[in-house]
């Protein structure tokens, strides 16, 4: 590789966007890194690492997982609409990135930004606002609207060509998707919400984590993700699986402690219990069965059977109950 030649270093997410915008830095000679964040909140993780094989775009991955939670919980600048801290979240990637850059003998950073695409970070104040507290003015440069915004450093300098840049803004991705097939790129993956905090249902269940637990687990968190979840009175967490898939998953995510509650004579829905500090009470543990059943093909039935253990013995036990809703039982339902 050219020493002399100029590099740059990209957030790069995988998606249209961020593929885009490497590859008008790509154009113009220069040499460009990937950076890509994964953390329990941002729903694609995986998906980047082959699409940077595809621009043969070397790609360092940082865990922000810890520092995600705790922006989540009070964020500096604010949520969005849900539970998303986003101006706080984009200057933690950005330092992040800048630490790199650094490291990788970069000039600039690069990012797929689209002016007024996301209504929160992708305004011209939050722009001026995270590059000021990430201490980056100047120094980002977003192919896809540069024209629209105020020069950069490597524009000034002379390092970037700002007339080759673009002045896409809003919401709409058309002109992404016609500058993505006049390119021949089809590898790109279908937009959808990358982070779990914008999603209404998954931030309430977040913010009555938070009101429960003072430091949640990731393992609770990803909880989060899957079945019905309900809180007992005495602050049992009850999850109940919606269908085969959910099932596998919360058995993946049982720890030593929780309990697990399934028909005892036919298929039906399993649930976990998150009772590591409650002794088995036959009290909660009747509630419980009660509850799984309900969800069941059973529910009809004055009677039906359920068995129960605790994670790792796996000792069975079983009881008999009426199935009930949550409401008849005194338990709360986290929508």
């Amino acid at each position: 590789m050219d020493t002399n030649r100029v590099k740059a270093v990209v957030l790069f997410s995988g998606g249209l966007d961020s593929i885009l915008a490497s590859q008008l830095i790509l154009d113009q000679g220069i040499d460009l890194e990937g950076v890509n964040f994964k953390s329990v909140f941002l729903a694609r993780n995986d998906e980047a690492l082959p699409v940077a094989d595809k621009l043969k775009l070397r790609l360092k991955v940082f865990d922000i997982t810890g520092q995600h939670i705790q922006i989540s919980r009070s964020p500096a600048y604010g949520h969005g609409k849900n539970m998303n801290p986003c101006l706080d979240c984009r200057i933690i990637m950005l330092k992040k990135a800048a630490e790199y850059m650094k490291e990788a003998g970069a000039s600039f950073l690069v990012t797929g930004e689209v002016l007024g695409e996301r209504p929160m970070s992708q305004r011209k104040e939050a722009f001026s606002l995270i590059e000021k507290a990430a201490g980056l003015k100047g120094r980002i440069l977003r192919p896809l609207s540069a024209k629209l915004l105020e020069p950069t450093i490597p524009e000034i300098e002379g390092l970037v060509k700002r007339e080759e840049l673009l002045d896409i803004q809003g919401r709409s991705r058309s002109r992404q998707m016609e500058l993505a097939e006049q390119r021949g790129i089809d590898y790109y993956p279908t937009p959808a919400g990358g982070c779990l905090l914008t999603d209404p249902g998954f931030s309430n269940r977040l913010k009555e984590l938070f009101n429960h637990l003072s430091r949640p687990s990731v393992n609770d968190i990803r909880l989060l993700k899957y079945g019905r979840h309900f809180r007992m009175p005495n602050n049992i967490k009850i999850i109940i699986a919606r269908d085969d898939k959910e099932v596998n998953c919360l058995l993946e995510l049982v720890e030593q402690g929780d309990l697990v509650f399934e028909l005892a004579d036919q298929p039906g829905p399993i649930t976990t219990v998150r009772a590591k500090d409650k002794d088995v009470d036959l009290g909660w543990v009747k509630d419980v069965a009660a509850l799984t059943a309900r969800y069941s093909k059973l529910r009809d039935k004055k009677e039906v059977r359920v068995k129960y253990y605790r994670v790792p013995q796996k000792k069975e036990e079983f009881i008999s109950v009426n199935p009930q809703k949550a409401e008849e039982l005194g338990i709360a339902r986290i929508c």
